[in-house]
């Protein structure tokens, strides 16, 4: 047994460190304490396998390898492990029968090992024998999660160090390959990290190529793995024609011309965005064929039909499983509201806050749903019925974060302020720095450029200081939606239930570091020749301006929720990052160095945004059900792409001084000095951004000691030029994209990139529920403007302001579903992978320096949750911390399961 270990590099015991409850390898590096992990001898951890392997398997040492000999024959031994599916259907059981059986004569699986050396005398890659894996027909009936077969191979003692494996699936049914580790070497044991599935050679002839864990640059290549290296990249690339299998691999892009289905009539059609009409980022292409109706359109593909993405990037069996169950328990919340609509023709709106409130106390099908008997009518009844005898919580609401300490919370100024900074939309609020605030819209088509916003609207909440003052002093502070929505009102408040305004609020910022809202601006388009529609609202001096003030506060969130999803979560996250992960698989070997930095970066994020073509951004979707805009919500993300999103302004730095959030100063610990110093999500998002930093430095200074390096590699820098050029290409002739001409250039973009997919992403995401799941809180869309004293339906408000304030909500229908798909869209999948974890953390990389610089990364992550809790309890910290005030856990890295409101995963996975 001691043999077998110093063969396998660690001990059974050791690896148990490793191991989830799950035998998951999503591993914690903290399991094992740093002072320990660094008493290991380093080598040690690097050699860690791979995968969980029996102790079986290793029960008969193996010989140790023969001295150097030319004639002499070595036999080694690949460990492959294979992730099992864990539900199988009737199909799905017949082949794998039929493979265990047809695997007895010959038609198994192959493996053959590809050396890092050229054969002197064929002058072509050195290979071991083809090997068959052994006993898959044997193990085909075991229910574990992860399965261990063995292949040996005889090969040759000068054969070298294997570099690659080819993988021959000649089987009827695709495998999911995890893990394989090469025993018998004198090297020691060679990993092969490959969580990849292996298709079938009915569907694919050629072989898979699979390399090991060592990084090498394309200029470091050995000979022996310089063709296949290519070769690799081909397949990935493919020739752009025809339409994709699902069970292709392959990396292409395309427009957003799949969104509307003209073929349903004209209600449904959609511009296409990208191009130069309406530029925007590129998406994945799938090669369907076109509508029927325009050539220009990609067919559809509806739900429950998959939309094609290569298949590595399709969701792992756990995250299927959350996001179904999320998907049914969208249907229990929309359809039986569906019924109820179709009963009661006057249940549109609810008639009292204690409606909303029994959404989470009553559920919906006890409160707004159906007795027995109409259950019984439904067209899932067993389903529905198990739901509500395995899990009654489903068919009820949670109760949302905001109403857990202070049911009230929501109607405060100083909450409204405080989710400013603290909120779901923290990256919007900017410094003002003139007054009255200028619009950049062309004032020939939108009229006068000045706001209605005066002096004297604002001075009574200043604290005795001049506007000027204030402003010089930094004290106001503006969230400023009127160029984002107006050029699109006319068409908005034209469509059935939808009222908008173009909003500003403006903010001041108190002695005690708080945020107190003094004015709101809405405002309309052209209404005449020569006028606009304008007007102010303060904060309320009686009962009827209080209203007023609470239904201003309703339009200015509900303006901020279209932006916050159309702008900076989608456009700014999802679909600016799927240009950069397609070139890297076109153009970046999975053995390139920084393929692997960005690798848990890139993870789901393909599939998750198909997902969103197909239910969420699409023509009469999520989207433009539930929020404001409509069928012009996609038209407002694509306007926001072409005149505010910049590559160079996206890391949290910049960003900040951009928005006059911060000054530079190099005295400060990063370099900038922030003008509201309790400002939750910049100040732990600064933590966040500099331990990102360190480590790319480190892991780019590793790779790349020079320049010239930098420049010459030619797989880099087509991975960049491709992004930008065609994944970008609309704007790639703007002169701010980034250079990548050295390592600062290269520092800066990686950690931009990996700032967006894992912090960015988590601090607009993972609170929409939360904060959105009390629909009063922050309304993503409104149905009625607030009447002037002039208007019919100022009676109506005057009389019952209760009633006309829920009138202008969402109704039970358009809430109830909105409710359950921002429920879905804030959870943690179980099979979340957190900034600072890896998967197989001690053999992701065979380069033992940057094993160890990222498990310092990750002791880093988790001295910043500290800091973050710590801060959680500070009372100084006003917009963190007091009674009823809710802790800003987004950016805490960490998190269980389910809604959560904390927790920052690696990618854009939701």
């Amino acid at each position: 047994m001691a043999m077998a270990k110093e063969i396998m590099g660690v001990s059974l015991i050791d690896r148990s460190s490793f191991l989830t409850k799950q035998n998951k390898f999503v591993v914690n590096p903290f399991a094992l304490p740093l002072e320990k992990r660094r008493a290991v001898p380093l080598r040690k951890v690097v050699r860690g396998p791979v995968a969980a392997i029996s102790e079986d398997l290793v029960k008969k040492a193996l010989p140790p390898p023969v001295p150097s000999d030319k004639t002499e024959k070595l036999k080694v031994r690949a460990v492959v492990t294979v992730r099992n599916k864990s539900k199988e259907d009737f199909k799905d059981s017949i082949v794998k029968h039929l493979d265990a059986f047809t695997d007895k004569i010959g038609r198994n699986v192959v493996l053959q090992l590809v050396s890092t050396e050229i054969d002197p005398k064929t002058k072509a890659p050195k290979r071991s024998n083809e090997a068959g894996l052994r006993d898959w027909s044997k193990k085909s009936n075991v229910k574990a999660e992860r399965v261990n077969y063995t292949a040996e191979f005889m090969v040759n003692s000068s054969f070298g160090v294997p570099g690659a494996i080819t993988v021959s699936n000649n089987h009827q049914r695709e495998f999911f390959l995890e893990t394989i580790t090469i025993e018998g070497f004198a090297c020691g044991p060679v990993h092969f990290f490959c969580n990849s599935w292996v298709q079938s050679r009915k569907d694919h002839p050629g072989k898979r190529i699979l390399f090991s864990n060592k990084p090498y640059l394309p200029s470091e290549t050995p000979a022996g793995l310089r063709s296949l290296r290519e070769k690799e990249l081909r397949e990935i690339r493919g020739d752009g024609k025809g339409a994709r299998k699902l069970c292709d691999r392959i990396y292409d892009f395309d427009v957003y011309n799949d969104l509307g289905n003209p073929d349903r009539g004209i209600d449904f059609a959609r511009p296409t965005l990208g191009g130069e009409k309406i530029p925007y980022p590129r998406r994945c292409r799938t090669g369907r064929p076109p509508t029927d109706t325009d050539m220009q359109a990609e067919s559809r593909v509806e739900k429950p039909l998959p939309m094609y993405v290569p298949r590595d990037e399709q969701f792992e069996e756990s995250k299927q499983d959350s996001f179904s169950a999320g998907r049914l328990k969208a249907v229990l919340h929309n359809l039986i509201p569906s019924l109820k609509a179709s009963i009661s023709a006057d249940n549109h709106e609810f008639k009292g806050f204690s409606e909303i409130d029994n959404l989470y106390s009553e559920g919906v099908l006890l409160k707004l749903g159906l007795q027995d008997e109409l259950l019984k009518k439904l067209p899932l009844p067993k389903v529905v019925s198990n739901m509500q005898q395995s899990n009654r919580g489903l068919i009820k609401y949670d109760t949302p974060k905001i109403l857990s300490k202070d049911k009230f919370a929501w109607l405060r100024d100083d909450e409204f302020g405080r989710q400013a900074i603290a909120g779901i939309n923290p990256v919007s609020i900017e410094r003002l720095k003139v007054f009255p605030p200028v619009s950049k819209l062309d004032p020939e088509i939108y009229g006068p450029q000045e706001s209605a916003l005066k002096e004297e609207h604002i001075l009574g909440y200043i604290n005795g200081m001049t506007v000027q003052q204030a402003l010089e002093e930094n004290k106001l502070f503006i969230v400023d939606h009127h160029d984002a929505y107006l050029p699109f009102l006319d068409r908005i408040n034209a469509l059935d239930g939808r009222k908008a305004y173009a909003t500003r609020s403006i903010f001041f910022l108190t002695p005690l570091g708080t945020l107190k809202p003094i004015a709101i601006e809405l405002s309309l388009p052209l209404s005449g020749p020569t006028s606009r529609s304008k007007r102010v609202v303060t904060p309320a001096v009686d009962a009827t301006t209080n209203w007023m003030w609470q239904l201003a506060k309703a339009h200015s969130c509900s303006n901020d929720a279209g932006v916050h999803q159309l702008v900076n979560h989608w456009l700014r996250t999802h679909a600016a990052l799927e240009p950069f992960i397609l070139a890297a698989h076109r153009h970046m070997s999975a053995m390139h160095p920084i393929f692997k930095l960005l690798d848990p970066h890139m993870r789901y994020t393909l599939e998750i945004n198909a997902l969103a073509r197909q239910n969420l951004i699409n023509a009469d979707g999520v989207i433009e059900s539930c929020f404001t805009p409509g069928r012009y919500a996609m038209e407002i993300s694509a306007a926001a792409y072409k005149s505010f999103w910049r590559f160079d302004m996206e890391n949290l730095p910049a960003d900040l001084i951009r928005r006059g959030m911060a000054v530079p100063d190099p005295t400060q610990p990063h370099g900038l000095k922030l003008l509201i110093e309790d400002y939750p999500y910049a100040t732990d998002g600064l933590l966040i951004w500099s331990a990102l930093e360190n480590w790319v430095r480190t892991y780019v200074n590793r790779y790349y000691p020079n320049s010239s390096l930098i420049c010459n590699d030619r797989e880099l820098q087509a991975w960049y030029s491709e992004s930008v050029n065609v994944g970008h290409g609309d704007l790639c002739h703007e002169s701010w994209w980034p250079t990548l001409a050295n390592a600062d250039d290269l520092v800066s973009i990686l950690t931009t990139l990996i700032w967006l997919a894992s912090a960015q992403h988590a601090a607009l995401n993972f609170g929409q529920y939360p904060y959105g799941g009390y629909v009063p809180n922050r309304p993503p869309l409104m149905r009625r403007l607030i009447p002037d004293q002039n208007d019919p339906e100022y009676a109506n408000f005057f009389a019952d302001p209760q009633k006309y304030f829920l009138s202008a909500l969402p109704g039970v229908l358009q809430t109830t579903k909105f409710m359950a798909v921002v429920d879905t869209l804030s959870t943690h999948s179980p099979d979340e992978e957190y900034l600072g974890e890896r998967q197989q953390p001690s053999t992701w990389s065979g380069d033992a320096q940057i094993v160890e610089a990222f498990y310092e990364f990750s002791a880093e992550i988790r001295r910043i949750e500290k800091e973050i809790d710590r801060r959680n309890l500070d009372s100084g910290l006003r917009n963190r911390c007091g009674a009823g005030v809710l802790p800003y856990e987004l950016l805490a890295p960490s998190s269980g399961p389910g809604v959560t409101c904390r927790g920052v995963p690696n990618s854009v996975s939701i």
